[in-house]
């Protein structure tokens, strides 16, 4: 399938994306979104596809949203467009997605990446939501996810007052998985997304539903979840593998069923 504002590879069996708007330093316009959710759902719908790299240049993951766009945009027509509606189907894919990340993640950008299960970040990555200088707030989770990450007092700084966050600090606070060279964070990226993309794919796809769970639900509820999608992994085959492969000391082969 032809793109005009991603590429799209396949790396042994994890998918990967790159943003590729170069000149826009990879600026997330309607069309960019709808192809990159475009090629996550092939990826999810795709059995030898376990895992999934959302990237974008050394330079920039994503500098934010097009503002030239939505300069002239009505309340009304901002409704009625719903664009934001797509961040949504980023959340329903089923196999973990786990960013790459170098230099700025701005606005959109810091928001995208957030929207994935983990990210990789690169030395000289900066993390910032700074739609407050143009009048608006964070409209595709901002608000939302960089709160649960980061805690509320370091948010409320980056939301109201546009502080960036360096890539060691996005570490520190819990934003990030690792930080890594600017040349080998594609690459360590790719590495973490086969790891997790050769383990029993259909554990790994309740395993990520049941974390997520854990921001929406009480923990009553939450362990209610969990439970029942333990004992639902005691109906695949990867189940009766792997624990026959432990107890006889062998490698595993998972089928995905």
């Amino acid at each position: 399938m032809d793109y005009e504002n991603i590429i799209v590879e396949i790396h042994d069996n994890v998918g990967l994306i790159r943003l590729n708007r170069p000149n826009a330093l990879n600026a997330l316009n309607e069309k960019l979104m709808r192809e990159m959710v475009q090629a996550m759902q092939m990826f999810d719908d795709d059995p030898t596809i376990g895992a999934i790299v959302l990237t974008g240049s050394q330079k920039a993951f994503a500098a934010g949203a097009d503002i030239k766009e939505m300069e002239q945009a009505t309340t009304v027509e901002m409704l009625y467009n719903d664009r934001i509606s797509l961040w949504d189907k980023i959340r329903a894919v089923s196999v973990p997605v786990i960013a790459a990340v170098s230099g700025v993640a701005l606005g959109g950008g810091c928001e995208l990446a957030m929207s994935c299960d983990m990210i990789v970040a690169s030395h000289t990555t900066r993390f910032g939501q700074p739609e407050i200088n143009l009048g608006v707030m964070p409209g595709a989770g901002g608000t939302q996810r960089l709160t649960r990450a980061v805690g509320k007092a370091i948010a409320m700084e980056m939301i109201l007052n546009n502080r960036w966050l360096s890539a060691d600090e996005a570490y520190q606070f819990g934003l990030v998985n690792r930080v890594v060279n600017a040349e080998i964070y594609l690459d360590e990226a790719l590495r973490l997304a086969g790891e997790i993309a050769a383990r029993a794919p259909v554990a790994i796809r309740l395993a990520k539903e049941s974390v997520n769970a854990a921001y929406e639900m009480t923990l009553t509820e939450g362990l209610r979840f969990e439970r029942r999608n333990f004992y639902f992994l005691f109906s695949t085959q990867d189940q009766k593998e792997g624990m026959n492969a432990f107890v006889n000391k062998r490698e595993a082969k998972w089928q995905g069923k």
